[in-house]
């Protein structure tokens, strides 16, 4: 069974796939809730998307700190908790016909603080369920877990907004996080508290910053995810719009497109692994980052009919490209960084590659305005694909492993 064999991390991975289901089901529903529903007009939509990430961009590196000095468990714990009790005020309000658009973006914004705290926490967490050599396929099982809830979850978000309306959907949700809770109270790994010292926020985030800017590779592929996360965002902001209102395509229609185009995230992480052993993880992690790059270039030819193929096969080598990237990328993150730094690095690197996605939905949402949805799509592909420059020009192009490669100052 591998890393599944231990029982904590089995645990562990169960909350995880609750948890992915549930977001997958946030994404398309809450856009569609603000469209459909509250007639939101598609800089609106932007803003909700810029509410959910902005604080990564404000946040971001205290938290890591503040991570690095308290236990896992009950952080991961409370934050399921609390973003449960803020999407269930989405269906309550809609059943009684109060649900306004500032309601809206107040929840977007609470759950994606709350997302912060888990997000960093949770990458944190592994390294204390996992041995070191298990790191990798700890980390392709939760990737897995993505590519899974990212193929099977706009459908059924879309089927479940098509049939019942989409505050039903965020009520399931909802359910997703508690059940994501209560799986993550019965790892039973003491979560040992680290050892009292001295304080100081600034000094501490200093240090993880050090780590990353001391380490070239590291330091490539976080600029690479910054980069390409900004026009991913802008990307992300308006295509449910222009699928919505451009292509004329249901609730339902959308998210079955989903699924079908995210079949790539599922592929790799079942094959990601043998991939990095066949090529070298080096070679599988900037190669990723070229197919990431070159399949954005589908998604502006997506139109009715046989056109919508451009948006399935975009879908398919955009997703494999970016879940090949995230287990190789976290995996070397997860071994070069100091154990006792470890959240304030995932801080960083966080905090590079999605602080500038409220950047990035904003400035979707301003371009859309300005020149429509489509010719939106086309500014995010070249950005996409400039992007996989960064991990082209790095040190990664010499090596074929990344196993060997020593960490940045402490």
């Amino acid at each position: 069974m591998g890393v599944l064999g231990n029982r904590d991390f089995r645990r562990l991975w169960l909350a995880d796939l609750a948890s992915q289901f549930g977001s997958r089901i946030d994404v398309l529903a809450v856009p569609l809730l603000a469209v459909s529903t509250l007639g939101a007009s598609v800089f609106e939509v932007s803003l909700l998307r810029t509410a959910e990430t902005l604080p990564y961009l404000v946040l971001g590196l205290q938290v890591g700190a503040w991570c690095d000095r308290i236990r896992p468990r009950p952080l991961l714990i409370a934050a399921d908790a609390g973003r449960a009790a803020l999407i269930a005020t989405v269906p309550v309000a809609a059943l009684f016909g109060v649900l306004g658009l500032p309601q809206l973006l107040l929840v977007v914004l609470g759950v994606g603080i709350l997302g912060v705290f888990f997000d960093i926490g949770h990458q944190t967490y592994v390294p204390r369920l996992v041995p070191r050599e298990q790191l990798p396929e700890a980390n392709a099982r939760l990737q897995t877990n993505l590519s899974m809830a990212a193929v099977a979850g706009p459908g059924l978000a879309g089927l479940i907004v098509q049939a019942l309306g989409a505050p039903t959907a965020l009520a399931a949700d909802a359910v997703s996080y508690v059940w994501s809770a209560l799986w993550l109270r019965r790892v039973e790994t003491p979560d040992v508290r680290p050892d009292p010292r001295p304080r100081r926020l600034l000094r501490e985030i200093g240090e993880g910053l050090r780590v990353v800017r001391g380490n070239r590779i590291l330091l490539a592929i976080s600029a690479h995810g910054a980069v390409s996360s900004l026009f991913q965002s802008a990307h992300l902001a308006v295509v449910i719009v222009f699928l919505s209102r451009d292509i004329g395509l249901s609730a339902w229609a959308i998210g079955l497109l989903g699924t079908a185009s995210l079949t790539g995230a599922l592929t790799a992480g079942l094959t990601a692994r043998r991939l990095g052993a066949r090529i070298g993880q080096a070679r599988a992690l900037w190669r990723a980052g070229v197919l990431f790059g070159l399949a954005y270039q589908l998604y502006p030819f997506t139109g009715r009919g046989w056109a919508l193929a451009c948006y399935i096969a975009a879908g398919f080598f955009a997703t494999y490209g970016v879940i090949v990237l995230n287990v190789f990328g976290m995996s070397f993150q997860q071994l070069v960084a100091p154990p006792e730094l470890l959240g304030r690095v995932n801080s960083v690197t966080h905090t590079l590659i999605l602080g500038v996605v409220p950047l990035g939905s904003l400035l979707g949402g301003a371009l859309a305005t300005a020149f429509g949805t489509r010719a939106t799509l086309q500014i995010a592909a070249a950005g996409v694909l400039a992007s996989a420059a960064i991990l082209v020009c790095s040190p990664l192009r010499k090596l074929r492993d990344l196993n060997d490669v020593s960490a940045g100052p402490p």
